[in-house]
């Protein structure tokens, strides 16, 4: 079994990975300042599902599979990046005063299970998540420790549950974020250009590496 110490040292590689700004964290971020909470908890819920998906593969031995293809690699590389670069345009022409006001229902916003999905398809599509696992958990595995099998679901979980503490805190902050967004229109409309911006430079950090 991983000792505690070993443990710790995994959530603390996680820590730093999970807070340094990436296409996931601007998600939340936006997607919690105009949907609120539960806009946010769905999106991090998708990309909960999407890391999980990623240990799977990796423990499968697919992301050998894409370090092995380059043109697979390429391919889902560069529709990530088109993803990315679709959620930044769809951000930037959203209304600048898209926030609703408190104690009113939102607008014409779609379904959560559409922001799920959004979360879910922001991770999935970006390769280098599923080589992140595949680098990452074969060396916290000690096999003579136990099982392999069972000390990568445990350390899976780690990741996941790991990531989805970073999601809620973030999406917590983005919606305290809101309310004071919601006094000032061309805040709103700064905060509108820049995760456009900040999304559309993701899409092009990914489809050029």
């Amino acid at each position: 079994m991983i000792s505690a110490h070993w443990m710790a040292m995994f959530i603390a590689a996680l820590a730093v990975v999970y807070a340094v700004p990436g296409p996931d964290m601007a998600l939340i971020l936006q997607t919690s300042i105009g949907r609120g909470r539960r806009g946010g908890f769905a999106a991090a819920g998708g990309l909960a599902l999407a890391r999980a998906v990623h240990v799977t593969l990796s423990a499968c031995g697919v992301a050998a599979l894409l370090r092995g293809a380059p043109w697979l690699y390429d391919a889902l590389r560069y529709g990530g990046a088109v993803y990315l670069a679709w959620i930044a345009l769809q951000v930037f022409r959203s209304p600048v005063f898209a926030l609703p006001m408190a104690g009113t229902a939102p607008v014409m916003q779609k379904p959560l299970r559409a922001v799920f999905i959004k979360g879910l398809l922001t991770n999935l599509l970006n390769p280098k998540a599923l080589l992140f696992c595949s680098v990452l958990l074969p060396q916290f595995v000690q096999p003579g420790l136990g099982p392999v099998a069972w000390q990568m679901l445990l350390l899976g979980v780690l990741l996941v549950a790991t990531g989805a503490c970073f999601d809620l805190v973030f999406t917590l902050g983005a919606v305290r974020i809101a309310h004071w967004l919601r006094r000032h229109p061309l805040a709103q409309a700064a905060q509108r250009w820049t995760f456009s911006a900040v999304l559309l430079g993701f899409a092009l950090r990914l489809s050029l590496d």
